[in-house]
C-alpha cells in the first residue's frame, strides 16, 4: 500500500499538545462560563499583542467578523464594495447579506491577491462604495500601500482569514496598522478552534466599540437596543482552546515553511517554475506558488499549485488514486456563482479569476507531515506531470 497523505490531519496536532488542550478546555469546564468572560478577552489581548493589533473584538467566525465590520461601517442597501472574484464566498457573502452590492475584481496571476491596478479598474464608475476588502489569500501578504492610494477616502477592511503571522515586503505583519482586520479560526487554519471562532483587530476605539456591541444583539446596556445587532459571540471553549495553541503556532507556521520550501525545490528540480512564469513557458507544466523575499512571509494556509486546465481534475483524480488529499479553492470564481447571477457577471469578465479557478490546485501542506509523505507527493505529482 502507498503512503498516505490527507489534505490535513489535526490529529497529530491534538496529540502532540494533548495536555495542554485538555486542560484548557477542563478549566472552562470548571469555571460553567461558557459565553464570553476571562477566556475570550484574554485570547483577544493575546491575538492583538501577537499580530501588533490595537485591540481584539472576538466573534463566532470569520464570516461573522467581516460581517460585523460591514454592519459597523454602515453598509446596506444601495451600497457596494468591492472584493476579489477570486476568494472564499463570505468576502461577498456578507455584503449581499446586507442587501450591499458586491463589485468584483481581479486578480494577479503570481499572487492570486489584488492589485491596486485591479482594485481601481472595479472601482470605476462605481456609485457609493462603502468599503474595499482586499484578501490576503493562502496565507500570502499584500502590501497595501499602493491600494491605499486607490481608495482614497474608501475604508479597507482586510480579510485575513488565511493569513494570521503573515508579513508584506515592508515588514508589516497582517493585523498592524490602520485597518480594521477579520480573522478566522475554522479548524483548518494555520490557528484552528475546535469549531468556528473569528476575531476582528482594529485601532480606532469607536470601531471597536461599535463591534463590541453589535456582536451583543446590538445591546448596551444589556436588553437596551439602539442599533440593530446579531449573536456574533465567541465560545469561551474556543477561546481556551485557541489559548493553548497560540503559543506553538510559530513553529506550526515554520513547519509549512519548510514543507513549502521541499516542494519548491523539489518540483523545480523536475522542471517546475514559480508561479511568476506563464504555464506556456515550457517546463514542467506545474508552477509553484513564488516564494516571498525577506522580509514578507508567507505562512501557508494552503499550497497551490497551478498545471493547464485540461490537466488539472485528471492530475487530482491521480493523486486521489494515490492516496493523496487535495482541494480546489476555488472552482467557480465569485462574479460566476449562481446567486450573483443578478450582478452581470459573464465569463472572460475577469480572465485572471477565471483562470486560476480552471488551473489550480491545493496540496497537503500542514507541519506535522513527514518526509516520506512529501516525497510521495512529489514523486505522485512529478510522474503524473512529466
Amino acid at each position: 500500500m502507498s503512503v498516505e497523505v490527507p489534505l490535513l490531519d489535526l490529529v497529530g496536532q491534538y496529540e502532540a499538545i494533548r495536555g495542554e488542550l485538555d486542560a484548557a478546555v477542563a478549566r472552562v469546564a470548571a469555571s460553567q462560563r461558557f459565553i464570553m468572560g476571562p477566556e475570550v478577552e484574554a485570547l483577544e489581548r493575546e491575538i492583538a499583542d501577537y499580530c501588533g493589533a490595537g485591540e481584539g473584538v472576538g466573534c463566532a467566525s470569520g464570516s461573522e467578523a467581516l460581517l460585523l465590520v460591514y454592519m459597523a461601517l454602515g453598509v446596506g442597501p444601495g451600497d457596494a464594495v468591492v472584493c476579489p472574484s477570486f476568494t472564499f464566498f463570505s468576502t461577498a457573502g456578507s455584503v449581499a447579506r446586507l442587501g450591499a452590492r458586491p463589485v468584483f475584481a481581479d486578480i494577479d496571476p503570481v499572487t492570486y491577491n489584488v492589485t491596486a491596478e485591479t482594485v481601481a479598474r472595479a472601482l470605476e464608475g462605481q456609485p457609493r462604495v462603502k468599503a474595499i476588502v482586499p484578501v490576503h489569500l493562502f496565507g500570502q501578504a499584500l502590501e497595501l500601500a499602493e491600494l491605499e492610494a486607490v481608495a482614497g477616502e474608501i475604508p479597507l477592511v482586510e480579510d485575513a482569514a488565511q493569513a494570521i503571522g503573515s508579513v508584506d515586503g515592508t515588514g508589516r505583519r497582517v493585523g498592524q496598522g490602520a485597518h480594521p482586520v477579520c480573522l478566522s479560526f475554522f479548524p483548518s487554519k494555520n490557528l484552528g478552534a475546535w469549531g468556528d471562532g473569528g476575531m476582528i483587530l482594529a485601532s480606532d476605539p469607536d470601531l471597536v466599540k461599535r463591534l463590541q456591541i453589535l456582536r451583543v444583539h446590538g445591546g448596551e446596556p444589556k436588553y437596551y437596543h439602539e442599533v440593530l445587532g446579531l449573536n456574533g459571540r465567541l465560545d469561551a471553549i474556543q477561546a481556551a482552546v485557541l489559548r493553548a495553541k497560540l503559543p506553538h503556532l510559530e513553529s506550526w507556521h515554520a513547519g509549512r515553511v519548510a514543507n513549502a520550501a521541499f516542494y519548491d525545490a523539489s518540483f523545480k528540480s523536475a522542471g517546475a517554475a514559480a508561479s511568476d512564469v506563464p504555464l506556456d513557458q515550457g517546463g514542467l507544466p506545474l508552477r509553484t506558488p513564488l516564494a516571498p523575499k525577506p522580509p514578507a512571509r508567507h505562512i501557508y494556509n494552503q499550497y497551490v499549485i497551478r498545471v493547464p486546465e485540461d490537466r488539472r481534475d485528471a492530475l487530482r483524480a491521480h493523486l486521489t488514486e494515490q492516496r493523496i488529499g487535495t482541494e480546489i479553492y476555488y472552482p467557480v470564481p465569485l462574479h460566476l456563482q449562481g446567486c450573483f447571477a443578478g450582478l452581470g457577471g459573464r465569463p472572460g469578465d475577469l480572465p485572471h479569476a477565471e483562470a486560476a479557478a480552471r488551473e489550480t490546485l491545493a496540496l497537503p501542506i500542514y507541519p506535522e507531515l513527514t518526509q516520506p509523505q512529501l516525497e510521495h507527493v512529489v514523486e505522485a505529482v512529478v510522474g503524473f506531470l512529466s
